[in-house]
C-alpha cells in the first residue's frame, strides 16, 4: 500500500515529532519505508526519518503487511497534523 503525505514540521519540533513518528512505526508489524527524491528508509529507523525530514514537502510512505492501511493512515496523521 502506499500514501501520500505533506510534510511541514517546524524545525524547532523535528526531535519531538520524529520520536512520535518512530515510536508509533515501531508498534506496527508491517514492513514500512519513506520515499523522497529517489531516496527510501525504513520507517522505524530514526536517522532516516531525520535525513529525509529535513526539508517541507511531500513524501511517500509504503507498507507491506496485515496492518498495513493502518499504518499509513496512523503515520501520515503524525506527519501532516504537525
Amino acid at each position: 500500500m502506499k500514501r501520500t503525505a505533506v510534510v511541514q514540521i517546524p524545525e524547532d519540533q523535528l526531535d519531538r515529532v520524529a520520536t512520535s513518528f518512530i515510536k508509533a512505526a515501531s508498534g506496527f508489524a508491517s514492513q514500512i519505508t519513506i520515499a523522497r527524491d529517489g531516496h527510501c528508509v525504513n520507517a522505524k529507523s530514526l536517522l532516516g526519518f531525520l535525513s529525509l525530514m529535513r526539508d517541507q514537502g511531500e513524501v511517500a510512505l509504503n507498507a507491506e503487511g496485515s496492518d498495513a492501511g493502518e499504518a499509513l493512515d496512523a503515520l501520515a496523521a503524525i506527519l501532516e497534523t504537525t
